[in-house]
């Protein structure tokens, strides 16, 4: 390895981010694992609640420090809005221990809420180091379980269920934030596969299979790759009769509910379903760019393809 990890995991408060950061520095070897709360604290040494009052309390509760509240359209905007104030004075401090990180050739893992795409600067860090970033998401009743769970057992996180208005509404700015960002969000349903949709788009152990299936087949191909394996599928290649260059159509499936969407959009929409059908007809294979967790898995999952007669050979 030439360059050292730079991990950076983000998500709202009660979405197990901390739980999945350690698990995934236990399967990397990571020794440096820091939550940005603990950068935050040190921050608030330095900065007085005098000059930055939404620092000094937390980030969902932010908002209820600035001023001109009815600036803003809508109570979700007032939220972000205090929230990304909160995260502003953390951000510089993050920056600093990954270039500390960088400069002593250390693999590190940062964790937190404070972890907004597009208001810290990764790119910079591209050249020195492997840098990946995800943002953890859950399905909101999942959400709300997780801080009831956490509540009654270990008798902490009720204020922020008390709040869990705020804390959705972060979680549903920092996925959007996301996506305009191209940083991939990761659905957290159990710690272990969410550890090893992580580990998929880290170790990069990925291969172009050429398959045969039909587009009536495509659930059965997508449900081997993702549900069964926790692989991703980067992109597929479409090699058309007459034309030298094949037609290549990056998707960047890694999530069975981002797959389920897709087939459901095929099933409801015959127009579609028929253009997919004609550009398989042109092309009597497909070629799948295909990632898995590591090579075993990605081993794996060309047997099961091979096996249920998908594989063109």
């Amino acid at each position: 390895m030439d360059k050292p990890y730079v991990i950076l995991i983000g998500s709202a408060s009660g979405i197990g981010k901390s739980t999945v950061s350690s698990e995934l520095a236990k399967s990397l070897g990571i020794k440096h694992l820091i939550e940005s709360d603990f950068i935050r604290e040190v921050v608030r040494g330095i900065i007085g609640s005098d000059y930055a009052p939404a620092l000094h309390t937390s980030s969902y509760m932010a908002y209820t420090t600035l001023r001109n509240k009815k600036n803003y359209d809508t109570e979700e905007d007032l939220i972000c809005a205090g929230f990304v104030e909160h995260a502003s004075f953390v951000l510089p401090a993050v920056e600093k221990v990954i270039e500390r990180a960088i400069t002593d050739f250390d693999d590190i893992i940062i964790e937190g809420v404070h972890l907004i795409p597009g208001q810290i600067d990764i790119d910079k860090f591209k050249d020195q180091a492997n840098v990946h970033f995800f943002i953890l998401s859950s399905e909101e009743q999942a959400h709300k379980d997780r801080f009831v769970k956490r509540a009654t057992e270990k008798r902490r996180g009720g204020k922020q269920l008390d709040y869990f208005k705020e804390n959705r509404t972060i979680h549903d700015f920092l996925v959007n934030e996301a996506e305009k960002n191209d940083i991939k969000v990761i659905e957290t349903e159990d710690i272990d596969s969410t550890v090893q949709k992580i580990l998929s788009n880290i170790n990069e152990s990925c291969r172009t299979v050429y398959l045969k299936n039909n587009v009536d087949e495509l659930k059965q191909v997508m449900d081997i790759i993702i549900k069964d394996n926790n692989g991703s599928v980067d992109c597929i290649i479409y090699p058309l009769k007459g034309f030298k260059e094949p037609l290549i159509r990056n998707v960047n499936i890694y999530e069975k509910k981002k797959s389920d969407k897709f087939l459901e959009i095929l099933e409801n929409n015959p127009e579609k379903k028929e253009e997919l059908e004609e550009l398989y007809h042109l092309s009597n294979k497909r070629g799948m760019k295909i990632c898995a967790p590591n090579n075993e898995i990605l081993k794996n999952i060309i047997i099961e393809l091979k096996e249920s007669g998908f594989l063109y050979e």
